[in-house]
């Protein structure tokens, strides 16, 4: 059985900048990461007992008002 060899590209391994579209992507891509990350926190604390929202220090309200924030806000 043969391995694959991981090439890394050469921008990473001279340690230069990336190109300009790829830095748009990338930057792209973590932008992503982060609405799928709040999305998925507001998601989970909408399904919080009031017991575990008391743990955590907060009431209903504010768990509601939190979990109703659309994914690209703050």
């Amino acid at each position: 059985m043969t391995r694959a060899i991981l090439q890394i590209p050469p921008a990473l391994i001279l340690n230069r900048p990336l190109p300009p579209l790829a830095r748009a992507l990338f930057g792209l891509g973590l932008l992503v990461l982060r609405w799928e990350e709040r999305r998925q926190t507001r998601l989970g604390l909408s399904r919080l007992d009031p017991h575990l929202l008391r743990d955590i220090g907060l009431t209903a309200r504010a768990a509601e008002i939190e979990a109703s924030k659309p994914f690209w806000q703050e």
